[in-house]
């Protein structure tokens, strides 16, 4: 299949590396109003190169990642649905709820498949994590921390006009925590309040740069969220810890790779500890690019919706926004 990327900057580097790993797929194409910034894939990886998407949706072209700046990604995502490719888009889906469901809705009136970029899914130990809560080993969860600590100081904002901007790229939750939050909502189900706190603390930003909320769900259970970029000088932490009335389990570290606890009622001491072997020698597992683009193949092949399909895309940036909604209002707002 005949992959392009439009948007070449940070993120696109990973897609294109992605792409260079699977067999199946070719890259062929990328697409930015910035002719520099496509020379680097031109010399690389021998790929066309257009400064207009309409040009390049043009070409039989499979499948096209939308690598650009949030608050673009809506109008790409409609016009390359019309054109009949399917759509890989990087996080968040979109800024707005209403242009995810224009999104999803143009997808299916134009029998193209849309995946969305949560790549942190296939990481060894949230796989593990996974089957645990699937399996029901932890039992009734009585709640869960979300949490995602990390440095970004303010050159990292100054890169680029749009970063921290709320039109087009939002604060730590919509940027740096949504991965997490896609966890959160992946591990617990479906929120039924939000309530939540955001300021500007440390960075010259529009957006908030820390982050504390509470959640819960519609079984009854409670998360507590805790967001911020603000730390010094370096990533702290990335985890979420879930308690169970059978089971502890929380998964950590900078960037949430490892098991920091894990026990629960009957489990095999043994096979645990060969578990957490096998993932701390390979915490990564196959970059999870590499996973989606190799899951949007099969999904096409075998007509199915991918892993990561557009609804559920859109459900972490729905918290996001009903955090800021509730940080606004100073009330606990609806699902």
């Amino acid at each position: 299949m005949k992959f392009g990327i439009v948007g070449c900057g940070f993120i696109a580097k990973k897609h294109a590396k992605a792409l260079s790993n699977i067999e199946g797929a070719e890259f062929v194409a990328v697409c930015d109003k910035v002719e520099d910034m496509m020379k680097p894939y031109k010399e690389e990886y021998g790929v066309e190169t257009y400064t207009e998407l309409t040009d390049m949706l043009q070409s039989d072209i499979d499948v096209v990642s939308i690598c650009t700046p949030s608050g673009f990604h809506a109008p790409l995502a409609l016009e390359i649905a019309k054109a009949g490719k399917h759509i890989i888009v990087e996080k968040p889906m979109a800024m707005k709820l209403e242009d995810t469901e224009q999104m999803i809705n143009a997808a299916k009136e134009n029998n193209v498949k849309l995946q969305v970029v949560h790549p942190n899914r296939f990481r060894p130990v949230v796989i593990e994590l996974k089957k645990l809560l699937d399996s029901n080993k932890l039992g009734k969860i009585s709640h869960a921390n979300c949490i995602v600590n990390w440095n970004r100081n303010q050159e990292y904002y100054d890169q680029a006009p749009w970063r921290g901007t709320k039109e087009h790229d939002g604060g730590v939750l919509m940027n740096q925590a949504i991965h997490n939050l896609d966890l959160l909502l992946w591990f617990m189900g479906e929120p039924k309040e939000v309530f939540s706190m955001e300021a500007t603390r440390l960075r010259d930003i529009e957006a908030e740069d820390v982050s504390c909320g509470t959640v819960r769900f519609v079984d009854g259970s409670l998360a507590s969220v805790q967001a911020s970029t603000t730390v010094y000088p370096k990533n702290y932490e990335e985890s979420i810890t879930i308690f169970g009335e059978h089971g502890t389990v929380k998964i950590g570290g900078p960037n949430a790779l490892y098991f920091e606890h894990l026990e629960y009622e009957g489990m095999d001491e043994s096979e645990v500890e060969q578990m957490k072997e096998r993932i701390q020698e390979d915490p990564w597992g196959t970059p999870g690019h590499q996973r989606i683009i190799e899951d949007m193949i099969e999904a096409i092949e075998e007509d199915r919706e991918p892993l990561v399909p557009g609804p559920q895309g859109e459900n972490p940036l729905k918290l996001v926004l009903k955090m800021y909604e509730s940080a606004e209002n100073g009330k606990i707002v609806q699902w």
